[in-house]
């Protein structure tokens, strides 16, 4: 489907909207004609009132702070794969790089770094370490 397909209904629902709204139909009388919520109509005419766009928002999320320090914290995972996760952040934190628990879970899952149990080594069975998967199952 080519790009002008994709933004061809919303603008052209859009734009029937603001005429529908224009020729004295309430915004709850226009989202009824339409079949879409009062919320939506009401979002789509504020949008095209501030942009005068009826193009959709960009979506996606943020990126994570620590994909600035990608290569300090793989290097750390790599020359260190035994250490515990919060062994790891607590190496972050002396290095002056802020994160959490679970941001530094997420960042190594976007990493294909998996946390393995293991008994080799002298690290008790339940202590989770670092390792680089190898294949991710998919």
């Amino acid at each position: 489907m080519s790009a002008s397909h994709k933004t061809a209904a919303p603008l052209r629902f859009c734009e029937d909207l603001r005429i529908r709204h224009g020729q004295g139909a309430s915004r709850r009388e226009a989202a009824e004609h339409f079949d879409v919520s009062v919320s939506s109509a009401i979002k789509w005419l504020q949008r095209w009132h501030e942009s005068k766009s009826a193009a959709p928002k960009p979506r996606g999320g943020s990126v994570s702070p620590l994909e600035e320090f990608a290569a300090q914290i793989l290097a750390l995972v790599a020359e260190q794969p035994d250490l515990t996760l919060l062994e790891i952040v607590a190496k972050l934190r002396k290095q002056r790089i802020r994160t959490s628990r679970s941001s530094l879970w997420r960042f190594l899952d976007r990493h294909d770094i998996t946390l393995k149990k293991t008994i080799s080594d002298g690290v008790p069975v339940g202590v989770e370490t670092a390792e680089v998967s190898r294949e991710r199952p998919g």
